[in-house]
């Protein structure tokens, strides 16, 4: 697990906030960044868009997208995270979409999940992640610690 208060620092020192935009996570990226003290200085703000509507009013989704590729794909992810980086005063977004379970269907199994990572100036990157159907808290759990270490990764580049 990323060390949240080195991440902090990380960004801090590159002048750089952090904007989220989650689904299946619930708000935990947030959470976790904001439990260290002195958070406000790197953490613009969070969007919880946990159904489709929200994921087009708060986010600007475009309801093709969502009717194309469901809420669950890279394609959703990058516009999440697009959104997010327009939508906030934020330089850097990550969004997370995905299947925490129980259930899936067999072509979004259970334990899939979809990031998208936008920064100012260059193209969104996305990536899909299967964690597998370990239940509903690991997984969620895992896409937090994954989305951080983009955070991490993304900011040490």
């Amino acid at each position: 697990m990323t060390d949240m208060a080195a991440l902090l620092d990380r960004a801090r020192q590159a002048g750089v906030m952090i904007a989220t935009a989650e689904s299946c996570t619930g708000g935990m990226v947030s959470a976790a960044l904001t439990d260290i003290a002195g958070a406000s200085s790197v953490v613009e703000r969070g969007f919880v868009t946990y159904t489709n509507r929200a994921k087009i009013e708060m986010l600007g989704v475009r309801p093709d997208t969502l009717d194309a590729h469901g809420a669950v794909s890279e394609e959703v992810a990058a516009e999440m995270a697009a959104g997010a980086l327009a939508r906030s005063g934020a330089q850097l977004a990550v969004s997370i979409t995905g299947i925490a379970g129980p259930g899936g269907s067999e072509f979004k199994p259970e334990g899939r999940v979809c990031f998208g990572l936008a920064r100012d100036g260059q193209p969104v990157r996305t990536e899909t992640v299967e964690f597998g159907a370990r239940g509903r808290g690991a997984v969620r759990q895992a896409a937090q610690d994954h989305a951080l270490g983009l955070l991490w990764d993304a900011l040490g580049a």
